[in-house]
């Protein structure tokens, strides 16, 4: 704890200034009260800047100062009356400011007037130049052009199916599904494509044995209760008849199916997801004349004729 160092001004002192016949030493007196006064109040300040937490009783000291400000109080004043009396114009001295009291009158000031406030310096403004944007020796991108809209732009229509003549070389019954036919057909390439075909109920088996059929070779191939299919054979159908479709007379495995004012350009394989051939089946259609047609126009082997069906008119193909 650091030590306070308390000045006590002793009534004895007072009285043997009072011995001081001159008004000089009366004087001094008061400005040596009030540095007593400025003393005890820097001790004080300088305690109650200690750190937080520091133990230290300032009761007994706080009342010491009390006392000891209410003793000089009352000496000063009784100086200040003592040289009214000698026809003097006493001045009471503060600390920080001294104070002229007009004869007659006795003024105390026990507060120390406030210094003035120091006026800020305006801190020169810095002003921040901007900076140019630096020129960049690369020539500016040319903007793409927009993508073109392929999906919603691309023609769907019957070019985009690849129907081929086939044969069937080889025909069963599926060995998991009674209504399913198991079929090899020659569409003139290396080998043949495996088909499932559900024409058990529709055509004898005997009819379906090297037999000449149009077949739609793009679509997805797909598995039919374990046997993967990789065409469709195309037929005229009826919710109670169903016809496979005839080639003309003299078409061969592999030649293409073609329907005028289309050119033909088939997709590869068929997007299921596109659904490009249920866009384009409500229009495949037989005519009166029992002709396979594409919104009215038959479909055609070049050279050889067109494709029809045994008896049904103005039906689906599917």
């Amino acid at each position: 704890m650091p030590t306070i160092l308390v000045f006590r001004f002793s009534l004895g002192n007072l009285g043997r200034f009072w011995k001081m016949s001159t008004l000089e030493r009366l004087q001094k007196n008061a400005v040596a009260a009030d540095k007593l006064i400025t003393e005890i109040n820097q001790k004080v300040s300088d305690i109650q800047k200690l750190p937080p937490g520091t133990k230290m009783d300032l009761s007994n000291v706080c009342q010491e100062q009390e006392a000891l400000k209410k003793e000089i109080e009352e000496w000063k004043q009784r100086l200040i009356i003592r040289e009214i009396r000698n026809g003097a114009n006493p001045i009471i001295r503060h600390p920080k400011k001294e104070v002229p009291v007009a004869d007659n009158t006795v003024q105390m000031s026990t507060t120390a007037e406030p210094e003035p406030k120091k006026a800020k310096e305006d801190k020169p403004k810095v002003e921040e130049k901007k900076e140019a944007p630096e020129k960049s020796d690369k020539a500016p991108k040319a903007k793409k052009p927009p993508q073109q809209k392929a999906e919603a732009d691309e023609i769907v229509d019957v070019s985009r199916l690849d129907f081929r003549v086939g044969k069937i070389i080889e025909v069963s019954r599926h060995p998991d599904a009674d209504s399913l036919y198991l079929e090899k057909i020659d569409v003139g390439e290396p080998n043949p494509r495996t088909v499932v075909s559900g024409l058990v109920k529709f055509v004898p088996i005997e009819q379906m044995q090297n037999r000449m059929v149009v077949v739609l070779c793009n679509l997805k191939p797909a598995k039919m209760r374990g046997v993967t299919s990789e065409a469709m054979v195309m037929c005229a159908s009826t919710p109670e008849k169903v016809e496979v479709l005839i080639p003309p007379a003299g078409a061969l495995p592999g030649d293409v199916v073609d329907v005028d004012g289309y050119t033909r350009s088939p997709d590869a394989i068929l997007n299921p997801k596109k659904k490009i051939f249920e866009t384009v089946a409500p229009d495949l259609k037989t005519d009166g004349l029992k002709q396979a047609t594409y919104k009215g126009t038959p479909w055609t082997v070049k050279g050889k004729g067109i494709v029809t069906t045994e008896s049904l008119t103005s039906v689906q193909i599917k």
